[in-house]
């Protein structure tokens, strides 16, 4: 079977654990770490849209 760039595992962080989101025919795969990984991504990218949001707050409309 083929995935078609179908998400195999993402991060809740509502529920604070990874989801494998694979069909339960699929081989088994293991995410060690993954969630942890995504955490702190998440981290990065809030840091990331905070210096965007003071970088380009109000930016003048181009006609």
């Amino acid at each position: 079977f083929g995935l078609d760039g179908e998400e195999m595992w993402y991060a809740d962080f509502i529920k604070g654990e990874g989801v494998v989101a694979l069909p339960p025919f699929a081989d088994p795969f293991t995410f060690l770490g993954f969630y942890e990984q995504a955490v702190g991504q998440q981290g990065v990218c809030k840091a990331n849209l905070a210096t965007a949001i003071k970088a380009y707050k109000n930016p003048e409309e181009k006609i």
